[in-house]
C-alpha cells in the first residue's frame, strides 16, 4: 500500500499557509460541515489548545450540514481550556449556527455582511414504516435539542424560537445582534 503526504506537505505554499493560521491561532470552518470538515477542526482545536491556553479564533462561512458533525465541533469548542472567539463571515447557517454558539456570546462577533439562518433540522428519512417513524422521532427530538440551545444561548423564550425555527429564519448582523446571537459586529481583527 502505497503512502501519500497530505496536501500541506507537497505544496509549499499550503504548509506557509498551516504555519500561518496554526501561529495566529485561527481556525477555519468554511463550506459544508462533514463528519470530515469536523475532524479536520477538531485536530486543530486540540492542537491548539495543547500549545497554550491563549484564545483561539474560530472564523466560520458555512451553510451548515450534518448535524452530529456540528455537535462534535460545538461540544469540542466547549471542552478544551482554551477560550474560542467566535466570529461569523459570509453566511453561519444551519448546523453552522449550532457551532457558533458554542461560545459565549461575548465571545461571539461577526463581520457587517454576514447573514444567519436558524431553523429546524431536517432529514432524508427512507425505509419501512417503523424506520421512518423512527427517524421522525429522532428529529423532532433534535429539533427540542436546538431549540432549547437557541433559546439558551441567546435568552429568547423557548417558544418564540420554536415559532421562528418553523421555517427558514434568516438574520442580518444587526437582527442577529438584536435576537441575541451575536455579542457584536466588527470590522478589524484588532476590534476583538
Amino acid at each position: 500500500m502505497e503512502h501519500t503526504a497530505p496536501d500541506s506537505m507537497l505544496d509549499p505554499r499550503s504548509a506557509f499557509l498551516e504555519e500561518k493560521a496554526f501561529k495566529s491561532r485561527t481556525v477555519l470552518i468554511f463550506g459544508t460541515i462533514t463528519d470530515s470538515s469536523a475532524a479536520e477542526a477538531a485536530r486543530r482545536l486540540i492542537a491548539l489548545d495543547a500549545d497554550s491556553a491563549e484564545p483561539i479564533d474560530v472564523i466560520v462561512s458555512s451553510p451548515g450540514g450534518h448535524l452530529e458533525s456540528g455537535d462534535t465541533i460545538h461540544d469540542l469548542i466547549r471542552f478544551i481550556r482554551a477560550p474560542v472567539r467566535m466570529i461569523g463571515s459570509g453566511w453561519v447557517g444551519s448546523a453552522a449556527t449550532h457551532v457558533y454558539l458554542a461560545a459565549p456570546r461575548d465571545r461571539r462577533f461577526c463581520l457587517p455582511n454576514t447573514r444567519f439562518l436558524i431553523h429546524q433540522p431536517s432529514g432524508g428519512i427512507g425505509g419501512n414504516a417503523s424506520d421512518i417513524a423512527i427517524q421522525a422521532q429522532e428529529i423532532l427530538r433534535a429539533r427540542q435539542r436546538i431549540a432549547e440551545l437557541i433559546a439558551r444561548e441567546t435568552d429568547k423564550p423557548l417558544s418564540t424560537v420554536l415559532r421562528d425555527i418553523e421555517r427558514d429564519h434568516w438574520l442580518s448582523a444587526e437582527e442577529a445582534v438584536e435576537y441575541g446571537l451575536v455579542g457584536r459586529i466588527i470590522e478589524r481583527r484588532d476590534a476583538l
